[in-house]
């Protein structure tokens, strides 16, 4: 496994459409490995293939630890309620913003034999799995936000004096 470069916002490469994956072959499954290692080591809970310069339909997701979903070709087939709250992203280090995601998905894909396996996520899973779902079609969560701000200053509030 290898650590790929994070593209972040400004690259036209985040804001374009994906192409499906033709073949899940051994290549494939190294770049799935790949994005996995890249996620953990910038600490995130989900990476989509542009995000690492790829315009595939694929992502990974890690909602809590040890619990990965590799995500080829996902499509959501349902979707239901809503729930607001903050989302941060690798492409757009430094930022966390406000959003509405639906509570339940279920949402069907490929996994890393070429299965076809379906999956239902409700509450933060959920809200994982739509956000790289965006990514394939060239949306970022800044497009669907509200109160964007620093998460550095989320993190570490002023003091008062």
């Amino acid at each position: 496994m290898a650590l790929r470069n994070v593209v972040t916002e400004g690259d036209e490469i985040l804001r374009k459409h994906c192409r499906e994956v033709t073949e899940i072959n051994d290549r494939i499954r190294m770049t799935l490995d790949d994005m996995l290692e890249t996620m953990r080591a910038e600490l995130g809970v989900g990476i989509a293939a542009p995000q690492v310069g790829i315009m595939r339909r694929m992502f990974v997701a890690e909602p809590e630890p040890g619990r990965v979903y590799y995500m080829i070709n996902p499509v959501i087939l349902e979707q239901s309620g809503s729930q607001i709250g903050d989302e941060g992203c690798l492409s757009v280090p430094g930022l966390i913003g406000k959003v509405d995601r639906p509570d339940y998905i279920k949402i069907e894909a490929l996994d890393l034999e070429g299965n076809k396996q379906v999956y239902e996520f409700t509450e933060f899973d959920a809200r994982v799995m739509c956000h790289e779902y965006d990514h394939l079609d060239g949306i970022l969560y800044i497009d669907k936000a509200t109160d964007i701000r620093d998460a550095f200053e989320e993190e570490y509030p002023e003091e008062d004096e």
